[in-house]
């Protein structure tokens, strides 16, 4: 049967099926799942946009901070432990949502749904196709990034068939017992015959010590802060965008179904630029493949600043989502690229919780500036020329080789 599967993949298939799966899971804890929910849960616990967008972001400020702390685990534990702690945290988080009497409980709610699935789980499965897969690890990271569109395209879709029969607290149940009884067992067989991250660690596969960069270390490194930027700047765009979809909609007169269908094409863009992103990341390498990648959200943001015809929401989410594909799989590989993957798991936590901070603080500055009166065409500018100025600063960014622990 490997004989069919592709090379990059053959030497282990359970690990690389784990780690897609790991970001296809981390779904549950992502805004484009959560944001399905808005409107039940606002009119349920009489919620303004204004307290509901404080509440998430105070929620995925607190995740970001917490991932600091416990996401060096993954270069001590076994990744099934590692496994095993965000499913606890994820299926927690969809109980506590799911029976919340009180709008306090969308708190507790929304950290452990942030820190279990967009922080821990997403985390969990780059780190392993970080690891186990040092020959063509752009490819096996665009494998990896592939579990998201996945993830964006049934479960929104499945969420909301049960919402409109059953009311928003139904999903958050199916959701906990899905994850408790059939994708935790599932993971914890794939990941069974993992190396410890000590074996890894010591060895490359060229029988060569692996003399990566500690966090300490990388955080002294001058190029972190050129190529951190870049790495942010689609997950933090995204987020604004998606989370104010509907008030972007209001202003353009865009019917809510047609910004339904124009986020299919946005998963898949996504989906698409994957077959491209992973073989240009082994070609040129992460750094230069990321700064390249974040052009067509350039060009699709200044497409939705200048027009307004009935495909533009198509056009600028589609292009939205062909950057995404290359942000996750280049961001993901810079690190082990530029720092090697001996302490991979620190020096990721670092940037994913830089990434979780972008993103809870993103929805809040985009709201201060819609409500300023910055219309949809000034946001996109706007966040179109950050994205132009981070893809300079990554390809200004001196090449950062790996140095010895001391």
């Amino acid at each position: 049967m490997s004989v069919y599967l592709p090379r990059f993949i053959r030497t282990n298939p359970a690990l690389a099926l784990f780690a897609f799966l790991a970001t296809a899971f981390s779904g549950f804890g992502q805004t484009f799942f959560i944001s399905v929910f808005g409107s039940g849960i606002r009119a349920d616990f009489n919620l303004s946009n204004a307290d509901y967008g404080t509440v998430y972001s105070l929620a995925t400020l607190g995740s970001a901070l917490m991932l600091l702390k416990i996401g060096t685990i993954v270069d001590r534990w076994s990744l099934s432990s590692c496994a095993t702690l965000a499913f606890a945290l994820l299926t927690a988080s969809c109980l506590v949502l799911g029976f919340a009497s009180h709008w306090l409980f969308l708190i507790p709610g929304f950290f452990l749904g942030r820190l279990g699935g967009q922080g821990m789980m997403s985390h969990i499965g780059f780190t392993a196709a970080s690891r186990y897969f040092e020959k063509d690890r752009g490819k096996v990271m665009a494998l990896t990034v592939s579990g998201m569109p996945l993830a964006e395209a049934v479960l929104p879709a499945a969420g909301g068939l049960i919402l409109a029969a059953y009311g928003w607290r139904t999903p958050w149940l199916a959701a906990a017992a899905f994850l408790l009884l059939i994708a935790l067992p599932g993971m914890r067989w794939l990941s069974r015959g993992a190396p410890l991250p000590s074996e890894v660690g010591a060895q490359q596969t060229d029988g060569t010590a692996d003399k990566g960069m500690t966090r300490a270390q990388a955080v002294r490194d001058p190029g972190l802060y050129m190529v951190l930027p870049g790495a942010l700047t689609v997950p933090f765009t995204v987020t604004a965008i998606l989370f104010h979809q509907t008030a972007i909609a209001e202003v353009r007169d865009w019917s809510l179904e047609r910004i339904s269908l124009a986020f299919s094409g946005y998963a898949l863009g996504h989906f698409l630029t994957l077959f491209l992103a992973g073989p240009l990341v082994d070609r040129v390498g992460a750094g230069k493949a990321l700064a390249v990648g974040l052009y067509p959200m350039i060009t699709g943001l200044v497409i939705m600043a200048t027009t307004n015809s009935p495909w533009t929401p198509f056009i600028y989410l589609g292009l939205t989502g062909m950057s995404q594909g290359f942000a996750g799989t280049a961001g993901n590989a810079l690190w082990p690229e530029r720092y090697g993957v001996r302490h991979i798991g620190a020096i990721r936590s670092l940037a994913h919780a830089a990434m979780v901070l972008s993103t809870a603080t993103s929805p809040i500055l985009a709201g201060l500036a819609l409500d300023a009166g910055i219309t949809p065409s000034g946001l996109g500018l706007i966040f179109a020329g950050i994205a132009v100025t981070t893809s300079i600063l990554v390809l200004a960014a001196p090449h950062g080789p790996a140095q010895p622990e001391h």
